[in-house]
């Protein structure tokens, strides 16, 4: 993953010493007629400093890639986020990230603009995607002055949306993993946890599948109509 964002560095300054920006990188897209068989979907998680977004910051992030039904293990981004400066004491327990770790880190701005790029403006994936979009949209903006909207969708929301009946015990990702048997291979760590989410994902698009979902739109709107239907019933 390092060398990779050398090499797109390299090419973007081409040559030249002057230092990256966040111009003419890729448009968001809107959910629209693209098929879910060809449409490709990000799928994130994050680690954090705290919860608290309004004081807290992303020290590492971890993405991989769908398409055409299949998790493509050659196309994801695991990074930590240099930043020695910041607090872990109260997580580093948690997600197992320590100082010497943030000291030896990539630098944020070079990994941020790398991640905006690799994500080609395509659909965000998150298990409670609130907390992963409030986190990383504060932290593009400060970072780099970079305020575009990405379309996201809530994992959280996916799979009781296609598995109402499911009776998992609680509605965290764990709950989900241990109701279809998957094997998570390490908590609070980002590049593992994308990936378990980004399996749950896969068994809900392919009953979407199966239902006769073919679209991103279609996708989009039977999320959007159980949220509705989720916060109607909470009065």
């Amino acid at each position: 993953m390092l060398e990779q964002i050398k090499q797109w560095i390299e090419r973007r300054r081409g040559g030249r010493s002057a230092g990256l920006d966040s111009e003419n990188l890729p448009n968001p897209k809107t959910p629209g007629d693209q098929l879910l068989s060809d449409s490709r979907l990000i799928v994130l998680d994050l680690e954090t400093t705290g919860l608290n977004a309004a004081k807290d910051e992303v020290i590492a992030i971890g993405a991989v890639a769908i398409r055409g039904g299949v998790i493509h293990l050659n196309d994801q981004f695991d990074l930590i986020l240099r930043r020695p400066e910041l607090d872990i004491t109260e997580t580093v327990l948690i997600h197992g990230i320590g100082h010497e770790a943030l000291t030896q880190g990539h630098e944020t701005e070079d990994a941020l603009l790398y991640l905006l790029d690799w994500m080609n403006g395509d659909p965000v994936l998150a298990y409670h995607s609130a907390f992963d979009q409030k986190f990383l949209e504060k932290t593009l903006r400060s970072q780099l002055g970079y305020t575009t909207s990405h379309t996201w969708m809530d994992v959280a929301d996916l799979l009781p949306a296609f598995f109402p009946e499911a009776k998992t015990g609680g509605k965290g990702l764990d709950h989900w993993a241990d109701y279809f048997g998957l094997e998570v291979s390490a908590r609070h760590n980002a590049a593992a946890d994308a990936l378990a989410t980004a399996e749950l994902t896969l068994i809900a698009l392919n009953l979407a599948r199966k239902e006769g979902l073919r679209t991103l739109k279609e996708l989009h709107d039977k999320l959007h109509y159980h949220r509705r239907l989720q916060n109607m019933h909470r009065f």
